[in-house]
């Protein structure tokens, strides 16, 4: 038989944020266990007191259990690598067509002896984006003047933040970067990011305070 506390602690288990929180003592109890009375009462099939939620919530907070798991999400973060800044770049969404593949390969070609300017790019299922620095946009207007653009956009920066290998092992990683970002009102533009390393694009007027809030993840 399922008690209040077991259903509690599932619940958390499944939100490495909210176990986070817990742990730093950060969340009003009574709020939370307002908040989420509605799921436990379904997942239990009965009607549950507040405060018995609220008990079990304590408990939760106090295992080390989830202290652990805080404690691996603030060693990954202070363990960041570089972080890496660069300006003045255009972002490009296109859709995904036969053509723009070769297209790209054909601006890879131009691009090889020029080291100093930046490219990357993404492609979803329909869509497809490129992010090049402000001095070969018009090569790009230029080779992909055939293509749907949906949109260009510019005056952006990239942020690139190398992790630690283990980060891929670790639940809850990006929630506590992007939180930060969002806390301070930086709307991030775009994500792109691989095994151990990933970039989010921002306007420029946000770079300043989005590299001190993640550079500040260090010292958790």
């Amino acid at each position: 038989m399922k008690t209040i506390a077991s259903t509690v602690a599932t619940y958390v288990k499944t939100k490495p944020y909210l176990s986070a929180a817990l742990s730093d003592g950060i969340i009003n109890l009574t709020s939370l266990a307002r908040q989420i009375k509605p799921e436990i009462e379904a997942t239990l099939k009965r009607p549950v007191n507040r405060g018995a939620i609220v008990m079990s919530l304590k408990r939760v907070s106090d295992e080390a259990e989830f202290t652990t798991d805080s404690s691996k999400i603030s060693s990954v973060l202070k363990n960041m690598g570089d972080i890496t800044v660069r300006s003045s770049l255009v972002d490009y969404n296109f859709l995904v067509s036969d053509t723009l593949l070769l297209n790209q390969a054909n601006l890879l070609k131009e691009l090889e002896h020029k080291k100093e300017v930046f490219y990357t790019s993404s492609r979803g299922v329909s869509e497809s984006n490129i992010i090049v620095s402000q001095n070969i946009a018009s090569l790009v207007d230029d080779l992909f003047q055939e293509e749907i653009c949906h949109s260009k956009m510019d005056n952006l920066s990239s942020i690139t933040i190398k992790l630690p290998s283990d980060n891929v092992t670790i639940p809850g990683i990006y929630y506590f970067i992007f939180q930060r970002l969002s806390w301070e009102g930086v709307n991030v533009y775009e994500v792109i990011s691989t095994s151990n390393e990933f970039t989010i694009l921002i306007h420029e007027d946000e770079v300043n305070i989005a590299f001190e809030e993640i550079k500040n993840l260090k010292s958790l």
